[in-house]
């Protein structure tokens, strides 16, 4: 089964690639590599997914938030790739987690990430990881995403 089909299957329509905040772009291709531009979480409706965990969010809450950094991940891939067929393997997820100084469960927040990435992609979804906590986000979101992907010709 093919990455857009399980996304179909999982109900999740790709929003358009978000542009560029400021003076770079959402990804570059180079030696057979995508490095993908952090992306910050919307809703289904386009909404910002503002907070911070230990304070006013949820573990479950900020990897829902993390899941939805990943649905931006995959349109960018698409966006850059033209298909997403062309993904050979994700290679690594950088989770950055706003939070409070005593949150701990950044990986549990990651994993909202990382799952959807497995879900959608399978084997070749899995990845190396870092997640990790910082005082403050673009925008006030929750949690932000940078990903780099194998891609094939």
């Amino acid at each position: 089964m093919n990455p857009e089909t399980r996304l179909n299957d999982m109900g999740i329509v790709l929003p358009h690639a978000a542009a560029p905040a400021a003076n770079y772009v959402p990804g570059v291709v180079h030696g057979g590599l995508l490095h993908i531009s952090g992306q910050i979480p919307f809703d289904a409706d386009g909404a910002l997914i503002r907070g911070k965990l230990g304070g006013d969010m949820t573990t479950k809450e900020g990897a829902a938030a993390a899941a939805r950094c990943a649905v931006g991940l995959i349109a960018q891939m698409k966006a850059v790739l033209g298909n997403l067929d062309r993904v050979e393997r994700v290679v690594k997820l950088g989770v950055f987690v706003a939070c409070t100084p005593e949150f701990t469960d950044q990986p549990k927040v990651g994993n909202g990430a990382s799952d959807l990435m497995v879900a959608v992609f399978g084997e070749i979804g899995r990845h190396a990881r870092s997640a990790v906590g910082v005082a403050a986000l673009p925008l006030g979101v929750a949690v932000e995403v940078d990903a780099i992907v194998a891609v094939r010709d």
